[in-house]
């Protein structure tokens, strides 16, 4: 149960905020006194229970302080910065901030922090940190860069976490957040990168934290209404690399969407959380409570008069910009319970009677009438406590595995992300392959149930194969799930041939709409393509004439060769495009295995997959002496040579892919042709009777033929069997079309 008391104002004077509020308000190391900076020039002492000012400081007129002032807890000084370099350091018997101690710093801060059983901490506005005794003692030192040129600093907090001081600020840009943890008692910068959920379809407005021994809670309000939770460990697993996190759903749609003057998101405890927005079913600014835990809104308050967004909480007050007016909204958030959170919780009781106390103590509970006055019953109360206490503690797995039984999606995925935070054992490839197990079980037992954020996560630990988990693609294959099917086809090194055809059907087949709402990896897809196809483009359509086009011939002829209409355009969308050649082009395969499933596939598919084969050759082969793309790439005169070299007992080992990066992994031209000859090894007597294949294959021959002329001077290699093991197929296949207009005559030609 939580309540909002009436509200009080602690200046009668409308206070000098800026466009975007006040600067802060920070307590002062006296009781009920607290610090208010103003977005101009100007710092003022209250004490809130006597609603009145103790003091105010002012820079001089031309100056602008650019940071909220502090206080220094160990010493009761006061700390400001303005004009971004220059730091302050005064107390309450001085008048005039231009008399009092300077100190030129040699970059720009962001923000000053102070807490109990700490010094202050100085947060630069490019990522370092300082102590504020280490940088009084040289001002002009060198502060080091720790974000990137284009990253800004949106939100800063600090906690006392085993009596250090934990420091986190959150970082935007281009629209992407991240997040940086600084560990005090072992001086480790951790940064974290804050992955959008899949609910999530909306830019951040406002941030809170809470942190406990393990976990540091973020909050985020987003621009449609809802809170999101972030859990970022304290002690990282892996300390050197940038880490990633996952935003999940917390609360839905609290706010609404329309916001004019921000919004702001608080804190208050565990279990309650204080909101400053516009609701949906109204069109004021309120301050509302909610419990998080149940998920139900506690307590609000109207604010007619409208509200900068900014809200700050000191013990059990709320402080916010009420029209011009510094307010004051007191608060009382009790322990969290069903009946409280349901305004079912009964208060009253009995004169004279004792309270009792939400845990009760069963060894001192007597005076409650609570317990047995039998000492016998103590001793077997306090022997089962020890036998329970002896009891060996349930593993972090094993109680994952027991919550993946019955709970929900949104408890499961929430105690996954905590799992997957804990440092790894030695083991823990075979448990994410135990906890991947018992969720596809439930989810055979309940065909409702399909816990697709959790799936992800796990797959993304890296330490997952096709053989650990068979059952995880065949899931994935019913739901139609691409971006599951893409992520595995993209990290298992296993993947059975009908596995990979199955999985290429799929994304042959799959609609445009339904492709364009799913959330697919692009990366390295346009590195393709000059011009890449709108996804709305309508279709161009050509009259045929027994399924051949009468000026074809004539088009052909004028103009040169390889520059038909289809080389500038690619014949499917860029998120198709990103599952054919991310995915498929390079997962692991055998030809000999390959080769029977992809008789499988329809015709229609078949020439799809060609047009996009034959735009990637393209793109590879534009120059006869361009470089081709890739990590050390040949040319493709060298590429030609290569082939040349290769014995076709080649062909029949399983290609496997690389361990290059996926953003450095490009597509080689053989790989392209390997794919090419494959196709028309196995649907070549179907597609040469589809009317659309016919100018496929005469541009494939006419390329072909062109790249032959070029590259004859290694013909009398390939006289001696010793021609690259796919080209003549290639060539065979290619030749092999139909020149009549009635389809009636079928020419045939050997090159090697």
């Amino acid at each position: 149960m939580a309540a909002l008391e009436e509200e009080f104002t602690l200046s009668g004077v409308p206070l000098s905020a800026g466009p975007d509020g006040l600067l802060g308000v920070e307590p002062s190391d006296r009781t009920d006194q607290f610090l208010v900076t103003h977005s101009g020039r100007t710092v003022i002492l209250y004490k809130v229970s006597d609603q009145k000012p103790l003091g105010s400081w002012s820079v001089k007129q031309g100056q602008i302080i650019t940071c909220p002032a502090v206080c220094n807890f160990q010493t009761g000084e006061y700390i400001v910065v303005h004009d971004d370099r220059v730091l302050r350091i005064w107390n309450n018997e001085d008048v005039n901030l231009d008399k009092v101690f300077k100190a030129t710093l040699s970059a720009e801060v962001c923000r000053i922090h102070s807490v109990q059983g700490t010094e202050p901490l100085v947060l630069f506005k490019k990522g370092a940190i300082r102590g504020l005794e280490a940088l009084l003692a040289e001002p002009q030192q060198k502060i080091e860069t720790v974000i990137s040129d284009e990253e800004i600093i949106k939100w800063t907090k600090i906690f006392m976490v085993f009596k250090h001081p934990v420091l986190i600020f959150i970082t935007e840009k281009h629209g992407n957040y991240f997040a940086y943890v600084q560990m005090f008692n072992s001086r480790i910068l951790s940064k974290y990168t804050l992955l959008p959920g899949q609910e999530e379809k909306s830019a951040i407005q406002s941030f809170a934290a809470s942190a406990n021994r393990k976990f540091i809670s973020l909050m985020s309000l987003s621009s449609d209404g809802c809170i999101y939770e972030t859990l970022i460990p304290t002690h990282p697993s892996d300390r050197e690399k940038n880490q990633v996190v996952v935003r999940s759903l917390l609360l839905k749609a609290v706010v609404s969407g329309d916001v004019r003057n921000g919004v702001a998101l608080s804190v208050l405890d565990q279990d309650h959380i204080a909101v400053l927005g516009t609701p949906l079913s109204a069109s004021k600014e309120c301050l509302s409570i909610w419990n998080i835990k149940f998920q139900t809104l506690q307590a609000s308050k109207d604010l007619l008069q409208g509200t900068s967004g900014q809200l700050w909480y000191y013990g059990e007050n709320l402080f916010m910009l009420h029209g011009k007016f510094l307010t004051v909204i007191p608060y009382k958030c009790e322990v969290s319970s069903l009946a409280g959170a349901l305004g079912k919780l009964k208060h009253s009781y009995e004169p004279g009677s004792h309270a009792v106390p939400h845990f009760v103590n069963w060894e001192t509970s007597q005076e409650y009438g609570l317990g047995s006055q039998n000492s016998e019953q103590s001793r077997i109360l306090r022997t089962r406590k020890v036998e329970v206490s002896l009891q060996p503690a349930v593993s972090a797995s094993a109680q994952l595995l027991l919550t993946i039984k019955n709970d929900t999606e949104k408890h499961i995925e929430v105690e996954l992300r905590k799992f997957l935070a804990i440092k790894q054992t030695p083991e823990f490839h075979t448990t994410i392959g135990d906890i991947v197990t018992g969720l596809l079980g439930r989810c055979k037992a309940e065909p409702s149930f399909y816990p697709r954020n959790c799936l992800m996560q796990l797959i993304q630990t890296h330490v997952l194969s096709y053989s650990l988990c068979p059952g995880l693609m065949e899931v994935a294959l019913e739901k139609t799930d691409v971006q599951i099917l893409q992520l595995c086809l993209q990290q298992f090194p296993d993947i059975p041939e009908s596995v990979t055809c199955a999985c290429l059907k799929i994304f042959l087949s799959i609609d445009d709409d339904s492709l364009q709402e799913t959330d697919i990896s692009t990366e390295s897809v346009f590195d393709y393509s000059d011009t890449v196809r709108d996804e709305k483009m309508e279709e161009q359509t050509e009259i045929m004439e027994n399924g051949f086009n009468p000026e074809e011939d004539n088009s052909n002829k004028e103009k040169p060769q390889g520059t038909t209409e289809e080389t500038t355009l690619s014949p499917v969308t860029p998120k198709r495009a990103a599952l054919l050649r991310n995915a498929v082009l390079h997962s692991a395969y055998s030809e000999a295995f390959l080769l029977p499933h992809l008789k499988n596939i329809p015709a229609q598919h078949v020439t799809l997959f060609l047009q996009y084969l034959y735009f990637l050759y393209l793109k590879c082969s534009e120059n006869a002496t361009m470089t081709l793309p890739g990590i050390q790439p040949p040319t493709l005169n060298q590429h030609f040579l290569s082939c040349i070299g290769r014995r076709q007992g080649e062909a029949d080992n399983r290609r496997s892919p690389s361990n290059i990066p996926l953003k450095n992994k490009r597509m080689k031209i053989n790989e392209i042709m390997d794919w090419i000859c494959l196709l028309l090894d196995a649907n070549f007597t179907v597609v040469v009777m589809i009317p659309e294949a016919k100018r496929l294959l005469i541009n494939l021959y006419k390329f072909v033929k062109a790249q032959v002329c070029d590259c004859w001077i290694y013909t009398e290699f390939c006289l001696y069997s010793q021609a690259p093991p796919n080209y003549h197929l290639f060539l065979n296949f290619v030749l092999e079309i139909v020149i009549s207009n009635h389809g009636g005559f079928v020419y045939r030609s050997k090159l090697w």
